[in-house]
């Protein structure tokens, strides 16, 4: 028994010369430690703020176009798909789309440039592929929009039927 608790003091004994020995380190590990959490959580925050502020600007852009206001709400929803939200940006450039609210074919091209650069779930990417092929062969660019549905009819994608079935008419 005497021996087991000189192991003890043995090993408390070693664990005070080794944290003195190692002192610098452990709080130069711990200060990064909570500076790796403190930065995680500002980038958390701000990702949180320009969500919120993207969605306002989508709501007032919806507005806008309620009240008949199409040039003020095309303003906004460009500057949506221009700021790459994940989420906002695709939805902008479908109300574009959808209510036709630019008439201009190379800018619409480029939204959809600008939306397929963004880091989405790939099935994302292929609708909006699919998308882009669909307006391409509506502005009469149908090789174009047919080389789109053939890249995504020989992928894997959940799209691939649709596109064969586009592709064969």
């Amino acid at each position: 028994m005497d021996q087991n608790t000189d192991k003890k003091v043995e090993f408390i004994d070693k664990l005070k010369l080794f944290l003195i020995a190692q002192k610098i380190k452990i709080i130069l590990i711990f200060f990064i430690l909570v500076l790796f959490l403190i930065i995680f959580s500002i980038m958390k925050i701000n990702l949180e703020r320009e969500n919120i502020l993207m969605s306002e600007k989508f709501i007032q852009a919806n507005i806008y176009l309620a009240s008949n206001d199409k040039e003020k709400s095309k303003e906004i929803y460009e500057e949506i798909i221009k700021s790459k939200n994940k989420f906002y940006s695709i939805l902008a450039l479908n109300t574009i789309l959808e209510k036709k609210l630019e008439n201009n074919e190379e800018k619409i091209i480029n939204y959809f440039n600008i939306l397929q650069d963004l880091s989405i779930p790939s099935e994302q990417k292929d609708l909006l592929i699919l998308k882009k092929a669909l307006y391409l062969m509506q502005i009469s660019k149908i090789e174009e929009g047919k080389n789109l549905l053939k890249k995504l009819s020989s992928s894997d994608s959940y799209l691939k039927k649709i596109s064969d079935q586009i592709l064969e008419k």
